[in-house]
């Protein structure tokens, strides 16, 4: 069972690891850093967007409208975190 706890601890770091990315990139895009005619940039882009945008998208419906300020990676960054806290400190330490 601990196996199971490490596993999804590790899953849950690299999706952090993925919003973090999905966030840069976006920056990159809007500034014109890099452009999304390049199929590889659209790719990575496309798959970052498919990945993070079903947990962004309940976030973001319940988040005031900040103009152009996007916070909901931080905000489920900040759940993500907590889930982990919560796994490590009050869950693994009573599995067997």
């Amino acid at each position: 069972m601990r196996a199971i706890l490490d596993i999804i601890i590790i899953i849950l770091d690299l999706y952090v690891w993925l919003l973090i990315a999905s966030a840069i990139l976006s920056w990159l895009i809007a500034f014109n850093v890099v452009n999304t005619r390049n199929q590889f940039v659209a790719a990575v882009a496309e798959f970052l967007y498919r990945i993070t945008e079903p947990a962004l998208a309940p976030i973001r419906r319940f988040m005031p409208n900040l103009g152009g300020l996007d916070i909901s990676p931080i905000i489920l960054i900040l759940i993500i975190l907590l889930i982990q806290r919560v796994i490590a400190y009050y869950i693994y330490p009573n599995v067997f």
